[in-house]
């Protein structure tokens, strides 16, 4: 039985923490952008660099592991011995739970430096689109919408 709530309890972190995902590459937008007016300015990247895009921390992971900790602890020993080893492993379920949605979470990112046709030079951070490649001296675009901006060719 403890090991089917167990199995349970793991594969709703996964879910869960699978759903936060979100995409940050300069071709993806979200709802609230789509069909917003969008503010084009060009400019030529003047260096490429990679970055890590560290994951979300949400209570999810948190509340996830604790439960799951909380399950696997209680079911060692008898008695009170069970509830303190349940509380204990909601502890450290919580913990490994919060780790383990930020790194599922995390993304590989590319910072773009863009001289800009107005003269500014700016950095932008987005994902890695592995069928966007950007190199110095490239001509792009930089596309605001509501105060997001993304780099596109």
């Amino acid at each position: 039985m403890n090991k089917r709530i167990l199995t349970s309890c793991l594969l709703g972190l996964t879910l869960a923490v699978g759903g936060c995902a979100s995409n940050l590459t300069g071709d993806t937008y979200s709802r609230s952008e789509a069909r917003a007016p969008q503010t084009v300015r060009m400019g030529t990247v003047e260096s490429v660099r990679l970055v890590q895009i560290e994951g979300t921390r949400t209570n999810i992971g948190t509340g996830a592991g604790a439960v799951v900790g909380g399950v696997a602890g209680s079911s060692v020993g008898g008695g009170r011995g069970s509830i303190v080893t349940g509380v204990l492993g909601a502890v450290a379920g919580g913990m490994a739970g919060a780790a383990a949605e930020e790194g599922l979470t995390r993304n590989q990112g590319i910072e773009i430096t863009v001289r800009e046709d107005s003269g500014q030079t700016r950095a932008y951070v987005q994902e890695v689109d592995k069928n966007v490649s950007f190199a110095p001296g490239e001509r792009v675009r930089i596309l605001t919408v509501n105060g997001v901006s993304r780099v596109s060719k």
